[in-house]
């Protein structure tokens, strides 16, 4: 299929899991159809660009984080660019600066519009427990899904590298990604001297176990550099 094709698919599979009729079953489907086909798509274009860099280079964009719960979106993106090889750092302004390979980069912004929507519906269906503030709930709510669907994007990474043929030059899909995370790496430091990685998310509340729920049903830290926080889970 191609490249414009297979990109169609997915967003087409995640768009059916954002609709607020899909049953939680159904939503869970969709997530481990769309998260495995992204897996495999960003695993061939890693192959074919260690024989022919032209299939997908180096590069970097911003992305714009707006709405409610800002940090938790900071976080959530934060999550899907460790899980798929980038890095990012948080500006002053709202934005995100990301730096990856395009391939990674197209995921990244695909995940996290998906995800940020079938996040939120789904922590407004959630109650939080008698005495309880709402906001304390659905932190908590969105502490859970975060964690739950980076652990399963890792999860799914890790089998498409391990399914994947070794490419035209003979490396296999480790070696293929190591080198592409150490020049991410490379690129971000360079544009980043000072940045310093933080924690990840850990909130107290009711709705933790509701969002981890919600994140197993999901289609699919943070530094200060002169008023920068670094992205990473």
């Amino acid at each position: 299929m191609p490249e414009d094709g297979k990109l169609a698919k997915i967003r087409a599979i995640l768009a059916k899991a954002e609709d607020p009729a899909t049953s939680p079953e159904e939503a869970d489907a969709y997530f481990a159809k769309a998260a495995e086909l992204m897996a495999k798509y960003g695993i061939e274009k890693a192959m074919l660009a260690d024989a022919d860099p032209s299939q997908d280079r180096p590069g970097d964009r911003i992305i714009k984080i707006t709405g409610t719960y800002a940090n938790d979106r900071e976080l959530l993106l934060g999550y899907i660019m460790d899980a798929l090889g980038c890095k990012g750092i948080n500006l002053r302004n709202g934005e995100a600066h990301l730096f990856g390979y395009e391939s990674q980069l197209e995921r990244v912004e695909m995940l996290f519009t998906s995800l940020q929507l079938q996040a939120f519906n789904a922590m407004r269906h959630g109650r939080p427990r008698p005495g309880e503030k709402t906001i304390t709930y659905r932190k908590s709510f969105l502490a859970g899904f975060m964690v739950t669907v980076y652990a399963r994007l890792k999860e799914i990474e890790a089998r498409a590298r391990q399914e994947a043929a070794p490419s035209a030059t003979g490396r296999s899909a480790e070696l293929v990604l190591a080198d592409r995370k150490a020049v991410t790496l490379a690129r971000f430091a360079q544009a980043y001297p000072n940045s310093r990685n933080g924690g990840g998310v850990r909130r107290g509340g009711s709705g933790k176990a509701a969002g981890e729920s919600a994140g197993r049903r999901a289609d699919l830290g943070q530094t200060r550099v002169a008023g920068r926080r670094a992205i990473s889970a």
